[in-house]
């Protein structure tokens, strides 16, 4: 039987829940990093080999830092219905919106923790990583909700949608700053694609209504198919409601975006690690494990750019890098508005044989790469400003790294200015931790 690349080596999960504390630290961590590092992952229990890599159980590791220690680690489960087999679906037919693996994102917001599965209600968590139970906003929420949501850091709003293979395909949702859901809107006009990401700007909510698209056939567990008849768009929509303009583009796929603003003509402008059909088939290969699957989850994605022109009402294109790259993360003080910086975790391909991050500076073009060494594979690179920056790139970036030769991990603090520096501090964690998605900086 074919091994599933998603259950072996770099991300082989971790049999058993564990804490520790009093980690080792080289380097001087900031000390002005008094919170907590969370990172989910899909880790399945031992004996369970799921079917796709998105479909194994969630489990979230998390540190605490405080005054320039490295207090605690912890690694736990999302306790979930899916955790014990739940079905998605009940007896009767009817959709089970507890029955998640939350094993995509963490995030807080309103003082909640909440772990994301795009198929499903959110789970809260305790600050030390326990489950507290499924969260549907006071009974406001009663659908899914999206594992991308964005918090404006203008209104403190959490802008999120849920998306169906079934009409109405596409519902949007806005939260208060207290945590009160204020708006709940369908789209008109969404089609039945895969939206695992969106964007806000300062006046407009962008939908990616694009090439990967429902289909029932699809054995893996996730029935979504490249679709070269799908008419792929991205769609502009007034924050405050109304009707979307949409604009036709090529065909592709974007899992995660970098941002999404409006620039000085009006246009909105959309960027992101762009999926062309060879890129998508080829990772869906690893992301189930099929025959001729790549070395690592990501098939091709390149760094693109779409600019939005409501004037003659078309959309441009270009490709900003050679890299092959995903998991994009800016400094989130500037959602929805121009940034100068954005960073993204570099796969081997197209030249780089590799694994880093890369920091991109759109003023120029330029790109800076930290190599994190050979056999060190890093995660996503969270953004944690400095309590005195002054620039968008004054603050640290947060990595999980891996060492496939020592089975060792690593949380690495690079300085985000000065990129390519060696790492300002390295915090040593008790265990293996294996590759995961998408995770947060909680600020005490």
């Amino acid at each position: 039987m074919l091994a599933k690349p998603y259950l072996t080596g770099h991300y082989e999960p971790v049999p058993d829940e564990a804490t520790a504390h009093g980690l080792t630290v080289r380097g001087a961590l900031p000390a002005e990093l008094n919170g907590r590092y969370f990172r989910n992952g899909h880790n399945p229990k031992p004996g369970d080999t799921p079917t796709h890599w998105f479909k194994g159980a969630g489990m979230i590791h998390g540190l605490r830092l405080r005054d320039g220690t490295a207090e605690w680690y912890r690694n736990r489960w999302v306790r979930t219905p899916a955790l014990d087999g739940a079905p998605y679906t009940r007896a009767d037919g009817s959709v089970d919106l507890t029955a998640s693996v939350a094993g995509t994102h963490v995030i807080e917001h309103a003082g909640r923790i909440l772990a994301l599965q795009e198929a499903n209600l959110p789970f809260e968590l305790s600050p030390e990583l326990e489950t507290l139970g499924a969260y549907d906003f006071g009974g406001k929420l009663t659908t899914a909700m999206t594992a991308h949501p964005k918090q404006d850091p203008v209104t403190g709003e959490l802008h999120f949608f849920a998306y169906s293979p079934i009409a109405p395909h596409l519902i949007y949702y806005v939260a208060s700053a207290a945590g009160v859901i204020t708006r709940q809107q369908p789209v008109e006009g969404a089609g039945p694609s895969l939206m695992h990401d969106f964007g806000i700007t300062a006046n407009y909510v962008v939908w990616l209504d694009m090439s990967v698209v429902f289909d029932p056939s699809e054995a893996s567990g996730i029935p979504y198919r490249w679709s070269d008849s799908y008419r792929p768009r991205i769609g502009v929509m007034s924050r405050s409601g109304g009707p979307v303009t949409w604009y036709d583009v090529e065909p592709g796929a974007l899992l995660h975006i970098s941002n999404s603003y409006e620039d000085d003509a009006g246009r909105v402008v959309v960027e992101g690690p762009r999926f062309d059909r060879s890129a998508w088939e080829i990772s869906w290969k690893w992301w189930i494990g099929a025959p001729g699957y790549p070395t690592s989850p990501n098939g091709g994605a390149l760094q693109h750019r779409y600019t939005l022109d409501p004037v003659s009402g078309r959309a441009s294109e270009e490709v900003l890098d050679s890299l092959i790259t995903d998991f994009p993360t800016i400094n989130d003080a500037y959602i929805g508005q121009r940034n100068r910086y954005s960073y993204a975790v570099a796969f081997p391909g197209s030249g780089f044989a590799g694994t880093g991050i890369v920091k991109y500076d759109n003023d120029t073009g330029a790109r800076a790469l930290a190599a994190t060494g050979a056999g060190r594979i890093p995660g996503e690179a969270v953004f944690v400003p400095a309590a005195d920056g002054a620039g968008e790139d004054d603050g640290y970036l947060l990595t999980l790294v891996g060492d496939h030769a020592t089975g060792r991990s690593e949380l690495l603090i690079l300085d985000a200015h000065d990129f390519t520096a060696p790492p300002i501090a390295a915090v040593e964690l008790p265990r293996r931790v294996p590759g995961g998605i998408h995770g947060s900086w909680i600020e005490d």
